[in-house]
Order: C-alpha cells, then sequence, then structure tokens
C-alpha cells in the first residue's frame, strides 16, 4: 500500500522503517528535518509537509505526542482531512483523550475518510523490534482492511471497541503500568532498608503470583539505579491525565489511579521528567528519607 506516515519521533521512526520493510511504500513527515532523512536511509521518502506525506495515500499514521498535536494535523487547514482523497484510512496511533479520537472520526466522516485510533503499549524497544501492543477503536471493516499495517508493527493487535475505546484502553494499560512502577519502587525502598538484597528480593517475586512484564525487564535496571529512557516520566505524567479524564467523563471512582498520577507528577515536579518512569523509585526513595533531597 501507499502510505503517509506523520510523526517519526521515537516511536515513530522504527513504526516507519517496519512499514517499509514490510514492502509498503512510505512518505512520512516530521518537525524534524534529521528524522527525514533518517527514513529516506531506510528506504522511504522524505515529504515537505503534512499535505505532501497524505498525498495519494491509501493509508495515513499518525503518531503524534498528544491531542493539540493530533488536532493540529488532521483538522487544521491543510491536515490530512484536508489532503487525504475520499476513502484513505487514517490511523492514529497516538496516545490522546478518547473525546478527540470521536471528534476526529465523526469530522472524517464528513470528509468520507475512515478512522481508527490505535495507541500502542511497548514503548521504544516495542517499537524497534515490532513487538508492540495494539489497541484498536473503530469499525470492525476499517481494522480488517488495517490489518496488513498492524501486523508490520505489533505481535498483539485487538480491536476493542468503538471510536475511542482504544485510547479507554490504553489509559487503561497506562494506569497499570504506572501503579506497578510504583509498588516495584516501594518493594525495593523495603527489602534496602530492611537489609535484604534487593536483586534477590526481586528474582522470588518475578518468579511467582507478584510475576509482571514489568519485574522480568526492569528489575535489575531499577535496583542498579538506571533509569535512560524507554518512556518517559513527562510522557507518562501525560497519559496519566488522560486516565483521570477518562474516569470522571465514565464517572467512576479510580483512588489508586489518582495516587499514582500524584507520584508520577511528583517525579516531574522533582526534574525527573526526562528520564524513565522506573525512576519512580526516586520519589520513593525521597519520600522514605533514603536520599537526600535533590535542589
Amino acid at each position: 500500500m501507499k502510505l503517509g506516515f506523520i510523526g517519526l519521533g521515537v516511536m515513530g521512526a522504527p513504526m516507519a522503517a517496519h512499514l517499509v520493510a514490510a514492502g509498503h511504500e512510505v512518505s512520512g513527515y516530521d518537525v524534524t528535518p534529521a528524522a527525514g532523512e533518517k527514513l529516506e536511509a531506510a528506504g522511504g521518502r522524505a515529504a515537505t509537509g503534512v499535505a505532501d506525506a497524505v498525498a495519494g495515500a491509501d493509508v495515513v499514521v499518525t503518531m503524534l505526542p498528544n491531542h493539540p498535536q493530533v488536532e493540529e494535523v488532521v483538522l487544521a487547514a491543510g491536515g490530512v482531512l484536508e489532503a487525504a482523497d475520499p476513502g484513505t484510512l487514517l490511523i492514529d496511533m497516538s496516545t490522546i483523550r478518547p473525546e478527540t479520537s470521536i471528534a476526529v472520526a465523526e469530522a472524517a466522516r464528513d470528509k468520507k475518510i475512515r478512522v481508527l485510533d490505535a495507541p500502542v503499549s511497548g514503548g521504544q524497544a516495542g517499537a524497534e523490534q515490532a513487538s508492540l501492543s495494539i489497541m484498536v477503536g473503530g469499525s470492525e471493516e476499517d481494522f480488517e482492511a488495517a490489518k496488513p499495517v498492524f501486523d508490520a508493527l505489533g505481535k498483539t493487535v485487538v480491536h476493542v471497541g468503538p471510536h475511542g475505546a482504544g485510547q479507554v484502553v490504553k489509559a487503561a494499560n497506562q494506569l497499570v503500568v504506572g501503579g506497578i512502577y510504583g509498588l516495584v519502587a516501594e518493594a525495593i525502598v523495603l527489602l534496602e532498608a530492611s537489609g535484604v538484597d534487593a536483586l534477590t528480593g526481586l528474582d522470588v517475586l518475578a518468579g511467582g503470583l507478584a510475576g509482571s512484564r514489568i519485574l522480568e525487564l526492569k528489575r535489575k535496571s531499577m535496583v542498579e539505579r538506571q533509569f535512560a529512557p524507554g518512556f518517559r516520566i513527562d510522557l507518562h505524567h501525560k497519559d496519566m491525565g488522560i486516565a483521570l479524564a477518562a474516569a470522571r467523563q465514565a464517572d467512576v471512582a479510580l483512588p489508586l489511579t489518582g495516587l499514582v498520577a500524584q507520584l508520577i507528577a511528583a517525579g516531574r515536579a522533582m526534574g525527573h521528567g526526562s528520564l524513565d518512569h522506573s525512576a519512580l523509585l526516586k520519589v520513593v526513595e525521597q519520600l522514605s528519607g533514603r536520599v537526600p533531597a535533590e535542589v
């Protein structure tokens, strides 16, 4: 297929390259010119703008930081809805508010453009390894049409409901991930303060009912205080805001989510926003007086 890809950042760049490798003709655009050069090195084409990337495309993929960027790229003058041909399939893989995904789908309907919201989980490593989990909202027919794209990018691809449902599932994913990171951080602080080797303790936990993907992948780096970002606290802070807003929209109480959101906000306020979200350990340590307060 002929694909337009908007947003060639940490996640988008390897995703676009995988689509090229799968045999698709990919024209990509990013506000950073070097990103386009990287796509060309992978065999794609660097577009000069959104309209250029979208022109003649069968499918347009957007992978953008937040809802303001999605609204600008998709809805503004010269954006995707204005430039795309009727019948084009727009797949927004950004993590944004469910109501924005619904609004985009409604606006696209008037232009006879099909839309899926398809946020992903797996972080930079998942994007680079084409092992993302993809949760998709929209029609079943459009989901089936998009399968060649999804199959090049992820291992777990599930149609979860109508427009906006993908974003709700992603919000649920982020609240669970944040909560587990917070609890693993507390476990490390407890083990170390009690004189127990933290890595040995976590090795045991990982093999029992407390086991999780986070313990599998992150226990060693957390104990060693290695917080190079795979997914930054800044982005998780944004996602927790989406989760809390979705809870209010659904008229439900999520008390643990609120607490986790505050821990992540604290990490950002402490200056750790550019670190991996596993750096919640630094927040818990400081709350326990285990490290000096940072200036």
